[in-house]
């Protein structure tokens, strides 16, 4: 590589600090944002192997058109996922002119990792935690009252059996549904990377997601029925958001080797 090509890595590197560093109101959940950064090494990873072709410095006029739209928008707006996008695009613009053609849509299919390696879940999407947190209180109301359990509810507040249950924010999984995203891209490309079926699974995960988060709000409801509200917010609330990652894990496992095996069957 070119003395140009490591300076505009350079760049991208403090670009990505400082998209992180911006806003920083994720640092009260950074256990649960940081893992996010792993998206960096697995697309290195699953990108392998890397063939560049030689020539000058260049990088992709579209690419860079995009990058610099999204990050005047996302400094206007103040949105992290904005910037996020001009941060991947960025990356885009320098990749492209240097891959193989034959690599393009490979490694193309990966920048949603990069992407999602950016705190702008936590940051910008707390209203689609509000609808995680009614709608998977809603759905354990139906549950339980259908097993036959006294149930009355309001808004995001349970009483099951007279038993208080308040799904709060930390209950929505906001915090840890990057890593759960990245868990589901991971899993799509490993299993249906290759296919046509790989984007438009993708648009499964968030389903996946509130689905494993309300099995959530619905186990530890169950925990507080039985052995009560201060076991069940207690460090089995903190085991729940380790209950969350297996289940979309699971999930996703489920559905994309499914759809694996069919697509290699009808192959």
């Amino acid at each position: 590589m070119t003395p140009k090509d490591w300076s505009w890595l350079g760049f991208l590197t403090l670009g990505a600090l400082g998209v992180w560093l911006r806003d920083r109101r994720w640092t009260s959940e950074a256990g649960d944002v940081l893992p996010a950064l792993a998206g960096f090494p697995l697309m290195a990873w699953l990108g392998a192997p890397w063939r560049w072709q030689p020539g000058p410095f260049r990088l992709s006029t579209p690419a860079l058109i995009v990058s610099a739209l999204a990050a005047v928008l996302g400094s206007a707006l103040g949105l992290t996922v904005l910037l996020a996008i001009a941060w991947t695009a960025a990356l885009w613009a320098w990749l492209q002119p240097r891959l193989a053609p034959a690599d393009q849509t490979r490694i193309r299919r990966l920048l949603l990792l990069p992407l999602a390696s950016f705190p702008w879940i936590a940051l910008d999407l707390q209203p689609l935690g509000w609808w995680f947190r009614l709608t998977g209180a809603h759905a354990t109301e139906l549950l339980y009252r259908g097993l036959g359990f006294e149930v009355t509810r309001e808004g995001t507040h349970l009483l099951v059996q007279g038993m208080p249950v308040e799904v709060s924010a930390a209950c929505a999984g906001m915090n840890a549904l990057q890593s759960v995203l990245l868990a589901g891209v991971f899993l799509a490309y490993i299993l249906l990377g290759r296919t046509k079926a790989y984007s438009w699974n993708l648009l499964l995960l968030v389903p996946l997601a509130w689905f494993a988060n309300t099995a959530r709000i619905v186990t530890i409801t169950a925990a507080a029925i039985t052995w009560g509200r201060d076991f069940a917010m207690g460090m089995f609330h903190t085991w729940g958001g380790l209950l969350v990652l297996f289940l979309m894990f699971t999930a996703c496992y489920a559905a994309f080797q499914w759809q694996a095996n069919f697509i290699a069957r009808r192959a």
